[in-house]
């Protein structure tokens, strides 16, 4: 398993899509700040504010449409060119292979998702000055709620990567799942009362939560850790029974 690991963390660092993302990513959240010069007139916003009002509200998108782009090209790719015929007839089992590719997959996934909260609020202290900077506390907290949240994503993105042969087939059915599944659920949620409460408990609504989580209960913040936990472990349990009966050409 271990060697597995290793192999799957050397294609990632060596991956392009993910080495692209990554680099657009960090361009972005060092850039966009400067934005707010325009406006210099009015003063620069406090750091907090910033934070809270443009890294924050634009993580959900990020979490679940960026790592879509990065599965078809890590993943899916390997089937089409033939690297996961390779690796299952190595001699280990598939239940290994999925899982170490899972993990990998999954740390790309966190590291996409936590350029914007590291990197933009870092230079907007630099732009704006230090002195009105988030709580701690609550960054952190954010910042660890977006990490299980992007791992429980990239779980959910795994599976459709196992189905799927065709990179652009599975990045064009991601974005697009991703991009229309709320409204949906918010209709099933209204119409069958049965599943109002697994949805309103699911990743997929708990995730515009985070925002909030210095407002919530305790049980609320216990909530909103355990879901994306559970979530990757049944996605990650799902996917692999899906990869054992996958036909690899």
């Amino acid at each position: 398993m271990g060697n597995l690991i290793k192999s799957e963390w050397f294609k990632l660092t060596r991956d392009r899509s993910f080495r692209v993302l990554t680099g657009l990513l960090i361009a972005v959240a060092i850039l966009f700040p400067l934005l707010e010069f325009d406006g210099g007139d009015l003063g620069l916003p406090p750091v907090k504010d910033y934070y809270l009002n443009n890294v924050l509200s634009v993580h959900a998108d990020i979490v679940k449409l960026i790592p879509s782009i990065l599965a078809g090209f890590f993943i899916t790719s390997e089937y089409s060119i033939g690297t996961m015929k390779s690796i299952a007839s190595s001699g280990n089992s598939r239940l290994r292979i999925y899982f170490a590719k899972l993990t990998i997959f999954s740390v790309g996934a966190i590291v996409i998702s936590l350029i914007l909260p590291i990197f933009m609020t870092g230079a907007s202290a630099v732009y704006f000055g230090f002195n009105d900077m988030p709580e701690w506390a609550f960054y952190f907290q954010t910042v660890g709620l977006i990490a299980l949240y992007g791992a429980a994503f990239a779980s959910i993105m795994a599976i459709f990567a196992t189905l799927f042969s065709d990179s652009g087939k599975t990045i064009g059915f991601l974005l697009l799942l991703f991009l229309m599944v709320d409204w949906p659920l918010q209709v099933l949620a209204a119409k069958v009362p049965f599943f109002e409460p697994i949805i309103s408990h699911s990743v997929f609504v708990l995730i515009y939560d985070i925002v909030n989580v210095s407002k919530l209960e305790n049980n609320d913040v216990v909530m909103m850790v355990v879901i994306p936990v559970l979530t990757y472990l049944a996605a990650g349990v799902i996917g692999s029974l899906i990869f054992q009966r996958k036909e690899i050409k």
